[in-house]
């Protein structure tokens, strides 16, 4: 059985070789090689042969066939890097127009609705998982990438790092907040779930973190369990802290806190036998 790597191709690696020297996130580097992989599908040759007319005929080609207005840019955007990057000729995207991207108002869910979504989820990692959420605003990918170290207690903030735009902020805790997440604390290190200075939320090999899929996952069926038809959205607050709180949980006033918002650098918390200070 032949178990051997499938060899990448000079071009291809060219490209990696771009997107890694500017320090691309693996999902960006992931999107811009789909883009690029898909252009080739449809050209039915190597995609650095292509023409203006092609590139300006395979936009109409994603538009006929009912790509949205955001995965039409993402794939621009690809293939804009490919073109215009690695190699050297951005003058065949000169056809290629990216579209305007209609502005919906975010679904909001009622103090009732957040209760309810929070009291529905499945076991008491997903229960903290998404009160973190709601509580501070953070995306799912920010709640599953937190260690058990981001939390300073004495503060009451938790660091985010490398959250939206590549940016480390703080976000605000509460006491309530804190409690609870001190109470999965004490659940998951005494269930062997949660290691020294490990992930937050890990998943069920503790040295990995629980996947923002998993996550995702977990609220859907949350939502359905509470028979809340909307489509959750997460960050789980209103975007200007304009309605009220759902209940046990503190008034929202701001959001989250940039990083520069508060001084000293990184967390600080005291150690406590109880709570390892977290």
């Amino acid at each position: 059985m032949d178990t051997s790597t499938p060899a990448v191709s000079p071009l291809r690696q060219r490209m990696l070789d771009d997107m890694r020297m500017r320090k691309f996130g693996d999902k960006t580097q992931s999107d811009y090689q789909r883009a690029v992989r898909n252009f080739g599908k449809y050209l039915g040759r190597s995609p650095d042969t292509a023409t203006v007319e092609d590139l300006r005929r395979y936009q109409l080609h994603l538009v006929d066939h009912g790509i949205s207005p955001a995965s039409l840019n993402a794939a621009i955007s690809g293939l804009k890097f490919f073109f215009d990057v690695t190699l050297d000729r951005g003058q065949v995207m000169a056809k290629m127009q990216p579209v305007h991207l209609p502005r919906k108002l975010p679904v909001i869910l009622s103090r009732e609705e957040v209760g309810r979504l929070i009291a529905a989820a499945g076991n008491l990692k997903h229960q903290t998982a998404l009160a973190l959420a709601y509580g501070t605003g953070l995306r799912v990918n920010e709640v599953v990438s937190l260690k058990v170290g981001d939390i300073d207690s004495q503060r009451m903030t938790l660091r985010v790092e490398r959250g939206k735009g590549q940016k480390d902020r703080y976000a605000m805790l509460s006491p309530i907040l804190l409690e609870r997440l001190r109470v999965w604390w004490r659940v998951a290190r005494a269930q062997g779930k949660m290691l020294d200075g490990g992930w937050l939320f890990p998943g069920l090999n503790p040295i990995e973190p629980l996947s923002a899929r998993q996550l995702n996952r977990a609220i859907h069926l949350a939502a359905e369990q509470a028979g809340i038809e909307k489509r959750v959205p997460v960050p789980l607050y209103p975007p200007r802290g304009d309605l009220e709180p759902a209940p046990g949980f503190p008034r929202r006033t701001g959001g989250h806190v940039p990083l520069e918002g508060l001084p000293g650098q990184g967390p600080h918390a005291p150690q406590d036998d109880e709570t390892g200070g977290r």
